[in-house]
């Protein structure tokens, strides 16, 4: 199958590139001949802000140094290797709190799934320092949470209450609560799902019964299965436009493990992803030059993925930053656009009806007893109907 996926990537800036040009190739490969073309008269500075922006620079100070070459000032190679070292620091560091963690709930008999961080940086990549990671995050079971929210209290964190709800709607508006600890400087996210609502995924049960263990320490520690890894990677990098490249790094990396790509095909049918998946694959082949196999048509069966795919340049291309507000007006209106893109018929319908539930602005606009909560759901139109009046006057 041939990589043929249009995008503009000729938008992209000389630094860009030459950022992609270096995580398209394999560790002891050769440089191309684009690699050196691009490394003249670069603008280091860009460059290094594209490779902390995307969380790459683990990877690209590996390459760099590969490269030996006397266009790379020694003040960028000396800049990679201090992030480098941070960041290895960092994976330690949070290599010893997933211990305690996870002997801390294993005595309690509560099943827990890493998602992310340091077990995913082994698996992937074979070393923790090639990965960056600021929290670790964890998948355990509904019924769990509260005994798992008092544990951590008791170990010293202080929970994030961000999550404001009316009749108990952050069970699935949410799918994380977030713990910081003080004195250690560790973040902890729990998850209860792995994506917000209107998402259609697989159980607990379902995920720990396909679960795989890290060899990363002693102790037991358990993650996702392959499939289910590929499910939950692709769902969250599309929620987030794919504005970092470390979670496209993430697919390349996983694309080379032994997944089998009929169950996961399968899978992806199931839970209303198969498009998800496709988008993922198609931008792994165009910006990182992921060889596609015959194995991983079924995937790529919709145009849809392929449209999808290219909506991200607007994010790849700007630098968007996410996760720090205030996102830029034109910014957050694209991106409204393109999760409501990303939805199935289904989900739009699912999400469109759970804007009828209460929002906690409801309450805040009217406040009333939590016995007479249920009148939010005839009086929500003339809240908001009041609010947005009282937002144009302003």
């Amino acid at each position: 199958m041939n990589n043929e996926v249009g995008y503009a990537t000729d938008l992209f800036s000389q630094e860009l590139r030459l950022l992609l040009a270096l995580l398209e190739v394999d560790d002891q490969s050769e440089p191309t001949f684009e690699q050196w073309e691009l490394l003249q008269e670069v603008d280091w500075s860009l460059f290094i802000e594209l490779a902390r922006h995307h969380r790459v620079f683990p990877s690209i100070n590996l390459k760099l140094k590969e490269l030996k070459s006397a266009h790379i000032p020694s003040f960028v190679l000396q800049l990679f290797h201090r992030d480098y070292y941070r960041n290895t620091l960092q994976m330690l560091n949070l290599c010893g709190e997933m211990e305690q963690l996870a002997t801390l709930f294993s005595g309690s008999d509560i099943q827990v799934l890493f998602l992310k961080g340091p077990v995913i940086a082994a698996d992937l990549y074979g070393d923790v320092s090639l990965r960056t990671s600021c929290d670790l995050d964890f998948l355990v079971p509904m019924n769990k949470l509260e005994q798992v929210e008092r544990m951590l209290l008791l170990q010293g964190y202080e929970k994030n209450d961000y999550i404001t709800s009316v009749l108990n709607d952050w069970k699935w508006r949410h799918h994380h609560i977030t713990f910081n600890h003080p004195t250690k400087g560790i973040k902890v996210e729990v998850h209860w799902r792995l994506n917000p609502s209107p998402s259609i995924e697989p159980s607990f049960e379902e995920l720990w019964d396909r679960k795989r263990q890290s060899s990363l320490i002693s102790r037991p520690i358990y993650y996702l299965g392959r499939e289910d890894l590929f499910l939950f990677l692709v769902s969250h990098g599309a929620r987030h436009g794919w504005s970092r490249l470390r979670w496209l790094l993430d697919i390349k990396q996983l694309m080379k493990q032994k997944i089998d790509w009929t169950k996961l095909a399968v899978l992806l049918r199931k839970h209303h992803l198969l498009h998800i998946g496709g988008q993922a694959i198609s931008l792994a082949a165009k910006l990182l030059a992921v060889p596609l196999k015959e194995e991983v048509r079924p995937i790529l069966t919709t145009r849809k993925a392929e449209w999808l795919a290219e909506d991200t340049m607007f994010y790849v291309k700007r630098m968007v930053n996410l996760h720090s507000p205030p996102v830029p007006k034109d910014v957050e209106r694209y991106h409204k656009r393109y999760l409501l893109a990303l939805m199935t018929s289904r989900q739009k319908i699912v999400f469109f009806a759970s804007m009828l539930h209460p929002f906690s602005e409801d309450a805040e606009t009217l406040p009333l007893p939590k016995n007479l909560h249920f009148l939010y759901f005839p009086l929500r139109p003339l809240l908001w109907v009041w609010r947005k009046t009282r937002k144009i006057a302003t």
